[in-house]
Protein backbone atom coordinates (compact mmCIF):
# COMPACT_ATOMS: atom_id res chain seq x y z
CA UNK A 1 0.00 0.00 0.00
CA UNK A 2 1.40 3.48 -0.85
CA UNK A 3 0.26 6.37 1.82
CA UNK A 4 0.45 9.37 0.46
CA UNK A 5 1.24 12.33 2.81
CA UNK A 6 -1.61 14.89 1.60
CA UNK A 7 -3.82 14.02 -1.84
CA UNK A 8 -4.99 17.26 -2.87
CA UNK A 9 -6.41 15.05 -6.32
CA UNK A 10 -8.33 13.03 -3.87
CA UNK A 11 -9.74 15.72 -2.43
CA UNK A 12 -10.76 17.51 -5.58
CA UNK A 13 -12.48 14.26 -6.72
CA UNK A 14 -14.74 14.09 -3.70
CA UNK A 15 -15.90 17.22 -4.35
CA UNK A 16 -15.54 17.64 -8.46
CA UNK A 17 -18.64 18.87 -9.69
CA UNK A 18 -19.22 21.56 -7.08
CA UNK A 19 -16.10 22.91 -7.98
CA UNK A 20 -15.84 22.63 -11.81
CA UNK A 21 -19.59 24.38 -11.90
CA UNK A 22 -17.92 26.93 -9.31
CA UNK A 23 -15.44 27.84 -11.89
CA UNK A 24 -17.58 27.54 -15.00
CA UNK A 25 -19.54 30.08 -13.44
CA UNK A 26 -17.03 32.41 -12.41
CA UNK A 27 -15.57 32.43 -15.72
CA UNK A 28 -19.32 32.49 -17.53
CA UNK A 29 -19.22 36.15 -15.73
CA UNK A 30 -15.59 37.03 -16.24
CA UNK A 31 -15.68 37.95 -11.85
CA UNK A 32 -11.63 37.35 -12.01
CA UNK A 33 -10.94 40.14 -9.61
CA UNK A 34 -13.01 41.45 -6.90
CA UNK A 35 -17.27 40.95 -7.51
CA UNK A 36 -19.53 38.47 -5.92
CA UNK A 37 -17.40 35.32 -5.73
CA UNK A 38 -15.25 37.19 -3.35
CA UNK A 39 -17.52 39.24 -1.58
CA UNK A 40 -19.88 35.73 -0.65
CA UNK A 41 -16.32 33.95 0.86
CA UNK A 42 -15.29 36.96 2.83
CA UNK A 43 -19.03 36.68 3.92
CA UNK A 44 -19.08 32.55 4.35
CA UNK A 45 -15.67 32.95 5.67
CA UNK A 46 -16.23 35.64 8.52
CA UNK A 47 -19.17 33.92 9.59
CA UNK A 48 -17.41 30.06 9.41
CA UNK A 49 -14.01 32.08 11.97
CA UNK A 50 -16.91 33.89 13.84
CA UNK A 51 -15.28 37.41 13.09
CA UNK A 52 -16.95 40.45 11.93
CA UNK A 53 -15.11 41.01 9.05
CA UNK A 54 -13.01 39.31 6.84
CA UNK A 55 -10.92 40.88 4.00
CA UNK A 56 -9.43 38.80 1.14
CA UNK A 57 -6.34 38.75 -0.27
CA UNK A 58 -3.76 37.53 -2.70
CA UNK A 59 -1.90 34.82 0.32
CA UNK A 60 -1.29 34.71 3.93
CA UNK A 61 2.32 36.34 4.00
CA UNK A 62 0.51 39.19 2.36
CA UNK A 63 -2.41 39.07 5.16
CA UNK A 64 0.04 38.79 7.82
CA UNK A 65 2.36 41.94 6.73
CA UNK A 66 -0.68 43.98 6.08
CA UNK A 67 -2.15 43.23 9.31
CA UNK A 68 0.90 44.29 10.96
CA UNK A 69 0.68 47.11 9.11
CA UNK A 70 -2.79 48.07 9.82
CA UNK A 71 -2.09 48.13 13.47
CA UNK A 72 0.34 51.57 12.75
CA UNK A 73 2.77 50.12 15.79
CA UNK A 74 5.80 52.99 16.23
CA UNK A 75 8.58 52.33 13.72
CA UNK A 76 11.58 49.22 14.50
CA UNK A 77 8.85 47.87 17.47
CA UNK A 78 9.85 44.68 18.55
CA UNK A 79 7.30 41.50 17.88
CA UNK A 80 7.42 38.31 19.57
CA UNK A 81 7.39 35.71 17.22
CA UNK A 82 7.58 31.37 18.67
CA UNK A 83 11.26 29.87 17.36
CA UNK A 84 9.04 27.27 15.63
CA UNK A 85 6.76 28.24 12.62
CA UNK A 86 7.69 29.12 8.55
CA UNK A 87 9.59 32.00 7.84
CA UNK A 88 7.11 34.17 7.25
CA UNK A 89 5.60 34.18 10.77
CA UNK A 90 9.07 36.21 11.26
CA UNK A 91 9.82 37.43 7.83
CA UNK A 92 6.35 39.69 7.61
CA UNK A 93 7.86 41.12 10.93
CA UNK A 94 11.30 42.54 9.41
CA UNK A 95 9.40 43.40 6.19
CA UNK A 96 7.08 45.45 7.78
CA UNK A 97 9.78 47.40 9.24
CA UNK A 98 10.11 46.30 12.69
CA UNK A 99 12.33 43.75 14.95
CA UNK A 100 11.23 39.96 15.25
CA UNK A 101 12.69 38.74 18.84
CA UNK A 102 12.46 34.96 18.92
CA UNK A 103 11.11 33.14 21.82
CA UNK A 104 10.74 29.24 22.71
CA UNK A 105 7.67 27.36 21.96
CA UNK A 106 5.69 24.80 24.12
CA UNK A 107 7.17 21.00 24.22
CA UNK A 108 3.57 19.31 24.44
CA UNK A 109 2.11 21.17 22.02
CA UNK A 110 4.41 23.12 19.73
CA UNK A 111 2.72 26.87 20.55
CA UNK A 112 3.97 29.76 22.13
CA UNK A 113 5.66 29.16 25.50
CA UNK A 114 4.32 31.86 27.73
CA UNK A 115 7.39 32.03 30.40
CA UNK A 116 9.35 32.08 27.30
CA UNK A 117 7.29 35.28 25.90
CA UNK A 118 7.04 36.89 28.94
CA UNK A 119 10.99 36.55 29.14
CA UNK A 120 11.34 38.43 26.31
CA UNK A 121 9.21 41.27 26.46
CA UNK A 122 10.66 44.73 26.57
CA UNK A 123 9.69 48.24 26.80
CA UNK A 124 10.09 47.99 22.41
CA UNK A 125 7.86 44.99 22.74
CA UNK A 126 4.50 46.03 21.19
CA UNK A 127 3.10 42.72 19.71
CA UNK A 128 2.99 39.38 20.09
CA UNK A 129 2.33 36.92 17.16
CA UNK A 130 0.26 33.96 18.49
CA UNK A 131 0.81 31.35 16.06
CA UNK A 132 -1.39 28.38 16.15
CA UNK A 133 0.86 26.38 14.89
CA UNK A 134 0.38 22.22 13.44
CA UNK A 135 -3.62 23.45 14.56
CA UNK A 136 -3.56 23.96 17.74
CA UNK A 137 -4.79 26.92 19.23
CA UNK A 138 -2.44 29.02 21.16
CA UNK A 139 -3.39 29.96 25.00
CA UNK A 140 -5.38 32.91 24.08
CA UNK A 141 -6.84 33.68 27.72
CA UNK A 142 -3.06 33.93 28.95
CA UNK A 143 -2.04 36.16 25.92
CA UNK A 144 -4.85 38.26 26.59
CA UNK A 145 -3.72 38.95 29.99
CA UNK A 146 0.37 39.39 28.83
CA UNK A 147 -0.64 41.82 26.42
CA UNK A 148 -3.45 43.88 28.55
CA UNK A 149 -0.27 43.74 31.41
CA UNK A 150 2.52 45.25 28.76
CA UNK A 151 -0.31 47.33 26.37
CA UNK A 152 0.42 44.70 23.83
CA UNK A 153 -1.36 43.68 20.45
CA UNK A 154 -2.12 40.18 19.57
CA UNK A 155 -1.65 38.86 15.64
CA UNK A 156 -2.90 35.62 15.38
CA UNK A 157 -1.33 33.25 12.51
CA UNK A 158 -3.59 30.87 11.63
CA UNK A 159 -2.23 29.61 8.24
CA UNK A 160 -2.42 26.17 9.80
CA UNK A 161 -6.08 26.40 12.31
CA UNK A 162 -8.83 26.95 10.30
CA UNK A 163 -11.61 25.99 12.01
CA UNK A 164 -9.36 25.69 15.75
CA UNK A 165 -11.18 26.74 18.64
CA UNK A 166 -9.75 27.82 21.89
CA UNK A 167 -12.20 26.96 24.43
CA UNK A 168 -15.31 27.36 21.50
CA UNK A 169 -13.94 30.28 20.14
CA UNK A 170 -12.63 29.61 16.68
CA UNK A 171 -9.29 31.37 16.36
CA UNK A 172 -8.74 34.29 14.13
CA UNK A 173 -10.74 37.07 15.88
CA UNK A 174 -10.21 35.92 19.68
CA UNK A 175 -6.94 38.63 19.62
CA UNK A 176 -6.91 42.33 17.36
CA UNK A 177 -6.44 40.80 13.87
CA UNK A 178 -5.58 37.37 12.27
CA UNK A 179 -4.31 36.25 9.27
CA UNK A 180 -5.16 33.04 7.51
CA UNK A 181 -3.39 31.27 4.21
CA UNK A 182 -4.95 29.13 1.71
CA UNK A 183 -2.19 27.65 0.06
CA UNK A 184 -3.43 24.11 -1.29
CA UNK A 185 -1.46 22.35 1.23
CA UNK A 186 -3.98 24.19 4.04
CA UNK A 187 -7.08 22.60 5.88
CA UNK A 188 -8.76 24.60 3.47
CA UNK A 189 -7.01 25.05 0.37
CA UNK A 190 -6.87 27.22 -2.82
CA UNK A 191 -5.95 25.85 -6.32
CA UNK A 192 -3.19 28.22 -5.90
CA UNK A 193 -2.05 31.34 -3.44
CA UNK A 194 -4.71 33.28 -1.44
CA UNK A 195 -5.51 33.99 2.17
CA UNK A 196 -7.43 36.42 4.66
CA UNK A 197 -7.19 38.80 7.21
CA UNK A 198 -9.95 38.79 9.86
CA UNK A 199 -10.90 40.93 12.56
CA UNK A 200 -13.90 42.48 14.63
CA UNK A 201 -12.43 46.11 14.35
CA UNK A 202 -14.19 47.81 11.40
CA UNK A 203 -11.21 50.60 11.65
CA UNK A 204 -8.86 47.91 11.12
CA UNK A 205 -10.49 45.91 8.69
CA UNK A 206 -11.34 49.37 6.52
CA UNK A 207 -7.36 49.83 6.69
CA UNK A 208 -6.58 46.65 6.05
CA UNK A 209 -8.63 46.61 2.78
CA UNK A 210 -7.19 50.06 1.63
CA UNK A 211 -4.02 48.91 1.93
CA UNK A 212 -4.48 45.81 0.10
CA UNK A 213 -6.08 48.07 -2.67
CA UNK A 214 -3.80 50.29 -3.51
CA UNK A 215 -4.71 52.92 -0.11
CA UNK A 216 -8.39 53.11 -1.62
CA UNK A 217 -11.79 52.22 -1.08
CA UNK A 218 -13.03 54.21 -4.76
CA UNK A 219 -11.52 53.61 -7.93
CA UNK A 220 -9.03 56.24 -8.05
CA UNK A 221 -9.32 57.71 -4.79
CA UNK A 222 -5.75 57.03 -3.36
CA UNK A 223 -5.69 58.14 0.51
CA UNK A 224 -2.43 56.54 0.64
CA UNK A 225 0.14 54.77 -1.06
CA UNK A 226 -0.62 50.61 -0.46
CA UNK A 227 0.17 48.22 -2.56
CA UNK A 228 -1.85 45.23 -4.53
CA UNK A 229 -2.97 42.43 -2.96
CA UNK A 230 -6.11 40.03 -3.60
CA UNK A 231 -8.15 37.54 -3.58
CA UNK A 232 -8.94 37.00 -6.99
CA UNK A 233 -12.98 35.28 -8.31
CA UNK A 234 -11.51 31.82 -9.47
CA UNK A 235 -9.68 31.31 -5.86
CA UNK A 236 -12.92 33.07 -4.03
CA UNK A 237 -15.32 30.20 -5.99
CA UNK A 238 -13.63 27.67 -4.96
CA UNK A 239 -13.00 28.27 -1.17
CA UNK A 240 -16.45 28.70 -0.60
CA UNK A 241 -16.93 25.51 -2.01
CA UNK A 242 -15.07 23.68 0.08
CA UNK A 243 -15.67 25.81 3.40
CA UNK A 244 -18.68 23.63 2.82
CA UNK A 245 -17.10 20.68 3.48
CA UNK A 246 -14.08 21.73 6.05
CA UNK A 247 -16.00 20.25 8.92
CA UNK A 248 -16.35 17.05 7.82
CA UNK A 249 -12.63 16.67 6.41
CA UNK A 250 -11.87 18.10 10.12
CA UNK A 251 -13.07 15.47 11.80
CA UNK A 252 -11.62 13.11 9.28
CA UNK A 253 -8.28 14.27 10.92
CA UNK A 254 -9.38 14.64 14.26
CA UNK A 255 -10.59 10.52 13.96
CA UNK A 256 -7.02 9.68 12.54
CA UNK A 257 -5.06 11.76 14.69
CA UNK A 258 -7.06 9.80 17.58
CA UNK A 259 -5.98 6.94 16.44
CA UNK A 260 -2.35 7.31 15.99
CA UNK A 261 -2.57 8.73 19.84
CA UNK A 262 -4.55 5.50 21.29
CA UNK A 263 -2.17 3.02 19.48
CA UNK A 264 0.85 4.74 19.24
CA UNK A 265 0.84 5.70 22.85
CA UNK A 266 3.04 2.84 24.35
CA UNK A 267 5.85 3.25 21.62
CA UNK A 268 8.40 4.82 23.88
CA UNK A 269 10.71 6.28 21.66
CA UNK A 270 8.09 8.13 20.16
CA UNK A 271 7.30 11.71 21.60
CA UNK A 272 3.40 12.35 20.68
CA UNK A 273 2.10 15.63 20.40
CA UNK A 274 -0.07 16.39 23.45
CA UNK A 275 -3.61 18.02 22.67
CA UNK A 276 -5.26 20.35 25.73
CA UNK A 277 -8.20 19.80 26.85
CA UNK A 278 -9.98 22.77 25.89
CA UNK A 279 -8.23 23.16 22.60
CA UNK A 280 -10.26 21.55 19.07
CA UNK A 281 -7.05 20.92 17.14
CA UNK A 282 -7.57 20.47 13.60
CA UNK A 283 -4.23 18.47 12.97
CA UNK A 284 -3.22 20.34 9.87
CA UNK A 285 -0.18 18.52 10.77
CA UNK A 286 0.43 15.55 13.13
CA UNK A 287 3.86 16.07 14.35
CA UNK A 288 5.97 13.49 16.32
CA UNK A 289 9.46 13.22 18.02
CA UNK A 290 12.01 10.84 17.32
CA UNK A 291 15.60 10.84 18.20
CA UNK A 292 15.93 8.92 14.64
CA UNK A 293 14.07 10.54 13.04
CA UNK A 294 15.58 10.62 9.46
CA UNK A 295 16.38 6.78 9.94
CA UNK A 296 12.81 6.64 10.37
CA UNK A 297 11.69 8.19 7.41
CA UNK A 298 13.82 6.38 5.35
CA UNK A 299 12.64 3.22 6.54
CA UNK A 300 8.79 4.70 5.41
CA UNK A 301 9.46 5.84 2.87
CA UNK A 302 10.68 2.58 1.89
CA UNK A 303 7.31 1.10 2.60
CA UNK A 304 6.01 3.59 0.21
CA UNK A 305 4.86 6.04 3.18
CA UNK A 306 5.33 9.66 2.97
CA UNK A 307 6.06 11.98 6.04
CA UNK A 308 7.19 15.81 5.93
CA UNK A 309 9.13 17.62 8.18
CA UNK A 310 7.78 20.85 9.99
CA UNK A 311 10.03 22.37 10.54
CA UNK A 312 13.72 21.17 9.86
CA UNK A 313 15.65 24.50 10.81
CA UNK A 314 13.82 26.53 13.86
CA UNK A 315 13.69 29.83 12.63
CA UNK A 316 16.78 31.89 14.89
CA UNK A 317 19.11 29.32 13.36
CA UNK A 318 18.26 30.04 10.10
CA UNK A 319 20.91 32.19 8.16
CA UNK A 320 18.16 34.88 7.54
CA UNK A 321 18.37 35.44 11.28
CA UNK A 322 21.97 35.00 12.39
CA UNK A 323 21.91 38.73 13.15
CA UNK A 324 19.65 38.33 15.49
CA UNK A 325 22.15 35.79 17.87
CA UNK A 326 19.16 33.65 18.94
CA UNK A 327 20.53 30.67 17.14
CA UNK A 328 22.29 29.35 20.22
CA UNK A 329 19.79 30.15 23.34
CA UNK A 330 18.55 27.23 25.01
CA UNK A 331 15.29 26.84 23.27
CA UNK A 332 13.44 23.61 23.03
CA UNK A 333 12.55 24.60 19.39
CA UNK A 334 16.59 25.15 19.04
CA UNK A 335 17.65 21.36 20.10
CA UNK A 336 14.47 19.69 18.82
CA UNK A 337 14.08 20.74 15.10
CA UNK A 338 15.82 17.73 14.23
CA UNK A 339 13.41 15.21 15.71
CA UNK A 340 10.63 16.78 14.61
CA UNK A 341 8.38 14.47 12.01
CA UNK A 342 5.10 15.13 10.64
CA UNK A 343 2.87 11.80 9.97
CA UNK A 344 0.41 11.25 6.82
CA UNK A 345 -3.22 12.81 7.67
CA UNK A 346 -5.99 13.82 5.73
CA UNK A 347 -9.28 12.76 4.21
CA UNK A 348 -7.64 10.71 2.39
CA UNK A 349 -6.78 8.07 4.66
CA UNK A 350 -9.45 5.87 5.66
CA UNK A 351 -9.64 2.90 8.41
CA UNK A 352 -7.31 0.66 6.61
CA UNK A 353 -4.68 2.86 5.44
CA UNK A 354 -4.48 4.41 9.00
CA UNK A 355 -3.97 0.80 10.42
CA UNK A 356 -1.41 -0.11 8.18
CA UNK A 357 0.20 3.12 8.76
CA UNK A 358 0.34 1.83 12.41
CA UNK A 359 1.24 -1.63 11.88
CA UNK A 360 4.08 -0.83 9.62
CA UNK A 361 5.78 2.13 11.94
CA UNK A 362 5.82 -0.11 15.19
CA UNK A 363 8.13 -2.62 13.74
CA UNK A 364 10.71 -0.34 13.49
CA UNK A 365 11.06 0.72 17.42
CA UNK A 366 11.49 -3.26 18.17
Amino acid sequence: MTIKFLDLNYQYNLIKDEIDLAIKEVISNTAFIGGKYVKQFEDDFSDYVQATHCVGVANGTDALEIAIEALNLPKESEIIVPANSFISSAEAVTRSGHKVVFCDCDPKNYTISIPSLRSKITRKTKAVMAVHLYGHPCDMDMLKQIAKEHDLKIIEDCAQAHGAEYKGARVGAIGDIGAFSFYPGKNLGAYGDGGAIVTNSGELAKKCRMIANHGRIEKYNHEFEGRNSRLDGLQAAILSVKLRHLDAWTDARIKVSDYYLENLKNVTDLVLPQREEWAKQVYHLFVVRCKTRDELKDYLQSKDIQTGIHYPIALPKLQAYHYLAQQDEDFFANHNDGELLSLPIGEHMDEHSVKFFVDTIKPFFL
